[in-house]
């Protein structure tokens, strides 16, 4: 891939020009003939259900228990496909949303289940919902998740910052720790774990602090700026859809 991507007549990037630095993007922009970025990816009619298929895009009705909550009342979890704490931080992190007392969606397949406290989901039934997938993009756009919890992977940052929550960051490996450090230390949008192990007093601590304290309420409108700026980026005159609107003259060009 490295020796072909440099070949390409233009290499395409999930992503907006004004999340990215400059200086970063002048320097990939010096191993491409072209390098345009055309995210965010979420936003493509496939990801968004319309109202003939939303017992298909959601079949664990997760829209329909969060419309039961309050407003950024909810933590919502989930680490994609790929990555799963280790049974230990599973534990913990049960400990913690458990502890909080926080109402929380948690996407987990029943292969991992084994991992928490005994009668763990006994216990939070009615302000915990535990299903095996959800539709994340939309999940995070319901205006009754107020936190994230998940690794900072590129993709579910931006479906984090489209829907204006910030994220509890929970990074394991590549991009995932730079997401996290960005975040958390540049942007001011989301909360590091410390040592980047979840613990039950470091998820409470968290979750008290995006739910319910000032620094919270901060980080939600930080995040809600930028979200913003991704919207800005979509609109007909914006980075992104310029760099789309070039992606088209250059497949024409080609036929």
């Amino acid at each position: 891939m490295s020796q072909e991507l440099p070949r390409a007549s233009a290499v395409l990037v999930n992503s907006i020009e004004e999340m990215d630095p400059t200086p970063l993007l002048d320097r990939l922009r010096t191993f491409f003939n072209k390098l345009l970025l055309v995210g965010p990816l979420s936003l493509l009619p496939s990801t968004r259900p319309d109202s003939d298929s939303e017992s298909e895009s959601d079949p664990h009705s997760c829209l329909a228990w969060l419309g039961s909550q309050a407003p950024a009342s909810v933590a919502y979890v989930g680490f994609g496909t790929i990555f799963v704490p280790p049974p230990s931080e599973l534990a913990a992190l049960a400990a913690g949303l458990e502890g909080s007392g926080a109402h929380f969606l948690w996407s987990l397949k029943e292969k991992h289940r084994g991992s928490l406290p005994a009668g763990f989901l006994e216990r939070t039934r009615g302000r915990g919902l535990v299903v095996p997938w959800t539709p994340q993009p939309i999940v995070l756009g319901h205006v009754a998740v107020g936190a994230f919890i998940n690794h900072c992977g590129h993709n579910s940052v931006l479906e984090s910052i489209m829907g204006g929550v910030s994220i509890i960051c929970r990074p394991f490996f590549g991009d995932q720790r730079i997401n996290a450090r960005v975040l958390s230390h540049v942007l001011g949008v989301a909360v590091d774990v410390k040592d980047e192990v979840l613990t039950k007093e470091g998820v409470m601590d968290a979750l008290d602090l995006l739910l319910h304290r000032k620094e919270g309420k901060i980080m939600r409108e930080k995040t809600v700026s930028l979200q913003q700026v991704v919207k800005n980026a979509i609109r007909e005159t914006g980075s992104a859809t310029n760099n789309m609107k070039a992606v088209l003259e250059i497949i024409k060009g080609s036929t």
